[in-house]
């Protein structure tokens, strides 16, 4: 946490500047320090501020870091009045460049500093020759850092854009199987499964002496097809969304109740019992959701009475009142059986009624049959 807010501090705008200021004193305290009445007074914190100055430059890092350098270089080799915050000035210079700048100007910026280092004399002039080397080293290993460290962060960089090159040919891949999965099992598990339910209901309806038991196996065998070949399209319909690109299914709105007639048809053909869809009030635009929801639950009720009451008729009754669409769904087949409301067809019809704010009711009717009443919301959706 605390590395985190030191790096967040030195981003800011103006630490470059406060950081310039404070070096540029801390130069200037310890030029005055050490002139003893030197007549060089005015040229060494000229030199000072040279060296420490570029620090609050924000132009190009190259340029900041040579105006550093000469600054630096004469404050060294000529006079001798190169101080210790004029160097870390010219560090930081240098640094800034190897890590932002051209690499070149970066690696050659600091061999004025190493070329003085290795002429500069020796023998009784040691400190000097010290300084000199110090202050080469110090020059060197800033500008290199920086250099280390944008060829690290230019590695990592690459690194990451190969992995997610290969992430994305990874997903090419696993769309393209996708994709040929869903061909597969629309040509053949798809096919098979038509097949099944057009046989059994040409059976069920031109097999002469059929009984009612065996008429009633086949009708479920049919309905039974008919639900897997449903369930295994709207597989087929993800599994080609995944895939994109041409494989793409194309795209319908929801239902809504303007498809409840066309619902209540296939219905009709499905079972060839009556069917019908009685609509009362002020027919007028719904909620999405609500109108979503008023379908699925008419499809799902029509559903458990081919299911359970084969051959019953079925009423669909929608009544627009003013703050509510109220909605019932009536066979005339046994009551009772399966019906009792544990099952999941009717525990999903009561989540979706609850979902869009309304409430769903099931059970058997008064006059016998199934009864499921619905009432939802006629405002927009919640």
């Amino acid at each position: 946490m605390a590395r985190v807010r030191v790096r967040t501090t030195w981003r800011r705008p103006e630490t470059p500047v406060v950081a310039a200021a404070l070096l540029a004193l801390l130069a200037a305290g310890e030029v005055l320090l050490r002139a003893d009445g030197d007549v060089r007074l005015p040229l060494a914190l000229s030199l000072a501020l040279g060296s420490t100055a570029p620090v609050a430059l924000g132009g190009p890092p190259a340029l900041s870091a040579l105006i550093a350098t000469a600054a630096g270089m004469l404050a060294l080799a000529p006079f001798h009045v190169l101080t210790a915050a004029g160097l870390a000035g010219v560090v930081g210079c240098l640094y800034r460049a190897g890590r932002h700048g051209p690499r070149v100007p970066a690696a050659l910026l600091p061999l004025p500093f190493v070329a003085y280092a290795i002429s500069a004399p020796g023998g009784s002039d040691a400190p000097a020759r010290f300084h000199a080397v110090l202050v080469a080293a110090c020059a060197a290993a800033a500008a290199g850092t920086g250099l280390a460290r944008r060829a690290r962060e230019t590695a990592l960089a690459h690194s990451a854009t190969e992995r997610a090159i290969a992430d994305t040919l990874l997903e090419h891949a696993a769309r393209g199987e996708r994709a040929r999965i869903a061909r597969e099992l629309h040509d053949v598990v798809a096919h098979h499964i038509s097949m099944i339910a057009v046989q059994a209901e040409t059976a069920r309806l031109t097999t002469p002496g059929l009984p009612d038991a065996g008429a009633q196996r086949l009708l479920a065998i049919g309905d039974t097809a008919r639900a897997a070949l449903t369930e295994m399209r709207r597989l087929l319909g993800v599994l080609r969304e995944d895939a994109g690109g041409a494989a793409r299914p194309e795209r319908r709105p929801q239902p809504g109740l303007e498809q409840l007639g066309e619902l209540v048809d296939e219905a009709r053909d499905a079972s060839s019992a009556t069917t019908r869809l009685i609509v009362e009030g002020r027919v007028r635009p719904l909620g999405p959701g609500v109108e979503l929801t008023a379908y699925r639950i008419v499809q799902e009720a029509l559903t458990n009475a081919r299911r359970h009451a084969p051959g019953a008729a079925v009423d669909v009754e929608l009544h627009y009142a003013d703050d509510a669409l109220r909605l019932r769904v009536r066979d005339n087949g046994p009551s009772g059986g399966d019906m009792n409301g544990a099952g999941h067809g009717l525990l999903g019809m009561r989540e979706r009624a609850a979902m869009v704010g309304g409430s769903l009711r099931a059970g058997p009717a008064r006059r016998g049959g199934f009864l499921i009443e619905a009432t939802l919301p006629a405002g927009e959706d919640p």
